[in-house]
């Protein structure tokens, strides 16, 4: 199974003040705006999202379609695909797909130990 690009999304109380610390990790900034209180932020192949004021916890992102530079890629599973695969493996869903549509969608589910983990694809 194909997951795209990895990255943990962050919840930050002070972008500015996580910016700058992770600045100081030797990461730059990809995308995302300051201004909505989201950054995606990038150290080589590292990515990381902080994201303030959008979320309690911490979550796994993974990212079908894209790779980590958020180039898409010609081959990859569909959300949907994914999220089938899970649910015939008896995995419990927070969210679903809506599995009628194509292109950009996503779902949440937790592992066993409550950890959230989104996929989320924009392509």
């Amino acid at each position: 199974m194909k997951l795209g690009a990895f990255s943990v999304s962050l919840a930050v109380k002070d972008i500015h003040k996580s910016k700058a610390f992770y600045e100081t990790l030797g990461f730059t900034v990809f995308a995302g705006n300051i201004e909505q209180n989201y950054l995606i932020l990038k150290n080589e192949s590292t990515i990381i999202g902080l994201f303030q004021g959008m979320f309690e916890n911490n979550i796994l992102t993974f990212n079908p379609g894209w790779d980590e530079n958020a180039n898409t890629l010609e081959q990859f599973d569909d959300v949907r695909t994914i999220q089938k695969h899970l649910k015939t493996n008896n995995v419990t869903l927070q969210s679903e797909a809506d599995e009628s549509t194509k292109g950009p969608a996503s779902f949440v589910v937790l592992d066993p130990d409550g950890n959230a983990i989104l996929v989320d694809q924009h392509v």
